[in-house]
């Protein structure tokens, strides 16, 4: 077993979008985006959940549906959300983090969808 320490200098994991597409997928994690509610409302990953780091850095709870579960940030590029992930870690959440956030998601061609279901953009 590892100091308790350990856990912490190793960091969460780090999954490609199409890794975390794939989890999400098939129901293994969430996807939590932790950009702020414009960027969430201009386009984000079908199913995400939407918690900005803001408001999880000020102490918010994981929203229900990610409670007990596997816990992949999303941001826009992937500082936020690594950010994210290792706050979630020090809590005791297994977490990981999107590398290249949404900006790669939508370069390698995974859905985005923006208010109400229409399209959406990375923003």
């Amino acid at each position: 077993m590892f100091p308790p320490f350990a856990r912490l200098s190793r960091g969460p994991g780090r999954r490609t979008p199409q890794q975390a597409h794939r989890l999400t997928g098939d129901g293994t994690a969430v996807l939590l985006d932790v950009r702020e509610t414009p960027e969430w409302e201009a386009g984000h990953a079908p199913g995400a959940l939407h918690l900005p780091l803001s408001r999880l850095v000020a102490g918010a709870p994981l929203p229900a549906a990610a409670q007990g579960r596997t816990v992949l940030a999303i941001c826009r590029s992937g500082h936020r959300s690594r950010q994210a992930a290792r706050l979630l870690a020090g809590r005791g959440v297994r977490a990981a983090d999107v590398t290249g956030g949404m900006t790669a998601w939508a370069r390698a061609g995974l859905p985005v969808t923006g208010r109400g279901g229409s399209g959406g953009v990375v923003a």
